[in-house]
């Protein structure tokens, strides 16, 4: 099951209150702004910044 689209609507970056947007395996929602991927588990956005993963440079 994927992260509905009404959720991912109202979801922001709890850093940069930025949009975010579905991951391309759709196992996670990526901040573009701050290069941030916070993980989606059991079908729940983990949206804690210590627990969120740096990525690209």
């Amino acid at each position: 099951m994927t992260i509905k689209k009404e959720l991912l609507d109202i979801l922001a970056c709890p850093q940069c209150k930025e949009d975010l947007r579905l991951n391309a395996s759709e196992d996670g929602l990526i901040c573009d702004r701050c290069k941030l991927l916070y993980h989606i588990k059991d079908d729940i956005p983990v949206m804690l910044i210590d627990e969120a993963e740096k990525i690209g440079s």
